[in-house]
């Protein structure tokens, strides 16, 4: 399998209150309290090494919250390339009902100075170049620019790497602009980075051949239960549908799906099996509280629901 580095610029510990319907202004009474270390990049990883590859982390972290990280990276036997900084990690209290609805609030981060952000860099070019892939997702921290996450990307492709990205808003924008080798937005990040419209399948198929253009070679666009389009240069359009499951929770579907496509890309999967393996993690991922492919066999059911059929503009 591969070794495949994620890097999460502003990673959370998750807080997810489980209740049976959310009553604003009013007393609620939780029926569970879950923590989790998380943040995309660490959600992709521990899909990824659910799936057999060898994952080394590394972002920022705050030097005074972080014990269930490392906690979490030794047990899954990550190599911990992460840079402390003053103060603690962020919290995202998370409020998920039992109809799978999830009000989210999140934190906003510590402050990453330029020191962290020179350690970091550093840090990198030591070790980025000996990964088959890199994985840059999630929000960005404060002192943290568009354009550095920018500069990051194009840093980590002079290396040799293929980038994954996966951001929104400003830092979409320019991650863009570097031509990564994959993205996944969901359909409204990409409309806020281009400035354009995405709702129909000839708009996709526009924004994605703009996006080719800057050197991009995958466009997955999520659509939630209405699948996962991909836009792959010089393949055939495809989409997947996913099958119907209860949900308990959407947090982490999309890294879910993210990990999935990396994981067929880099193993050199058909285009179908790929895309048709990373739907049905991404529905796996709904039916749970946590990340990571928890039963195999009920990933090989999901799998044989999932509906992969190439997209046309008709």
């Amino acid at each position: 399998m591969a070794k495949i580095l994620t890097i999460t610029l502003n990673p959370a510990l998750d807080l997810t209150v489980r209740l049976a319907q959310l009553e604003p202004g009013d007393v609620n009474r939780s029926q569970a309290l879950l923590t989790h270390a998380a943040g995309k990049g660490i959600n992709v990883a521990q899909v990824l090494a659910d799936l057999g590859h060898k994952v080394t982390v590394s972002g920022f972290l705050g030097e005074d919250n972080q014990q269930a990280f490392n906690a979490l990276f030794t047990r899954r036997g990550f190599a911990d390339a992460f840079i402390r900084v003053p103060g603690e990690t962020r919290s995202n209290i998370k409020l998920a009902e039992d109809d799978g609805r999830v009000t989210d609030i999140n934190g906003p981060g510590p402050h990453v100075n330029d020191l962290a952000q020179q350690a970091l860099l550093d840090k990198l070019d030591q070790i980025a170049a000996s990964h088959d892939a890199v994985v840059v997702a999630g929000s960005l921290p404060r002192g943290i620019s568009a354009q550095w996450l920018r500069e990051l990307v194009l840093r980590l492709k002079k290396l040799g790497l293929k980038v994954i990205l996966d951001t929104s808003g400003e830092a979409l924008k320019e991650g863009l602009s570097a031509g990564p080798w994959l993205v996944k937005p969901n359909a409204e990040e990409l409309r806020e980075a281009l400035g354009r419209p995405v709702d129909s399948v000839e708009s996709q198929v526009a924004a994605a051949t703009h996006l080719q253009t800057l050197g991009i070679s995958h466009v997955v666009i999520s659509h939630g239960a209405d699948g996962v389009s991909w836009f792959s240069r010089g393949a055939q359009t495809l989409h997947a549908q996913p099958p119907k499951v209860r949900v308990a929770s959407t947090v982490g579907a999309g890294d879910s799906l993210l990990a999935g496509m990396v994981h067929g890309l880099i193993s050199n999967h058909s285009p179908e099996q790929t895309l048709r393996t990373a739907t049905a993690i991404a529905a796996m991922a709904v039916t749970q509280i946590g990340f990571g492919i928890s039963d195999a066999l009920q990933l090989t059911t999901l799998e044989n629901g999932v509906d992969v059929r190439a997209l046309t503009q008709e």
